[in-house]
């Protein structure tokens, strides 16, 4: 796992779960950490309901080709919801108040 360096001048921080050469998918590091976290959260919730969805299903009423899907998106808001929180951890870390 890459970490991210705050002191580098790039605003913009490449998803992990980018599987392509161009890395289209981003976050604003510069983004309201409010905001931020706010994302991280909608993902990771969203994560644990279908955690909770795969742990309740009864494998005899599922497809085999389901699992896979399943935990291929598990992954994507995991990661997802990682990267974000580690960005407004970082945003909330150097935050100075209004003046």
């Amino acid at each position: 796992m890459k970490t991210w360096n705050p002191l580098t001048p790039d605003r913009y921080r490449p998803l992990e779960s980018n599987l392509t050469d161009t890395k289209p998918l981003i976050i604003d590091t510069e983004a309201n950490p409010q905001d931020t976290l706010e994302c991280a959260v909608q993902r990771l919730r969203a994560s644990a309901d279908l955690l909770k969805t795969l742990y309740c299903l009864s494998f005899k009423q599922a497809d085999v080709e389901d699992i896979p899907h399943i935990t291929h998106a598990l992954y994507l808001l995991t990661q997802d919801g990682c990267d974000l929180l580690q960005v407004a951890q970082q945003q909330m870390l150097n935050w100075k108040a209004p003046a």
